[in-house]
C-alpha cells in the first residue's frame, strides 16, 4: 500500500481528483483523523473537511501512472 497527504483546496480540485481516481481499478481512499472513505466518490470527498491535508491511500503492486498524476495534488511542504 502508498500513501501520501494530498490537499483539495477547491471544488476544481476535488472534480479532477475524483476523475483521476475513476480512471483506475485498484481501490483508491482518502483518510483523516477520524473517516475513511472511497476516493472514488464524490459525494464522500465533499463530506470530509477539505480545509485540512487528507492522506491517500492506494491498494495496489503497480500504482506508479497513478501517483505520477496525483503529485499535483500533494501537499507542498
Amino acid at each position: 500500500m502508498y500513501t501520501t497527504t494530498i490537499m483539495l483546496s477547491s471544488i476544481e480540485a476535488v472534480k479532477k481528483f475524483v476523475t483521476l481516481t475513476n480512471r483506475y481499478d485498484f481501490p483508491i481512499n482518502l483518510t483523516t483523523d477520524k473517516y475513511k472513505i472511497d476516493a472514488k466518490s464524490i459525494m464522500g470527498v465533499f463530506s470530509l473537511d477539505l480545509s485540512k491535508p487528507v492522506t491517500i491511500q492506494v491498494e495496489s503492486d503497480d500504482p506508479k501512472d497513478f501517483l505520477e498524476k496525483v503529485k499535483t495534488f500533494e501537499e507542498e511542504n
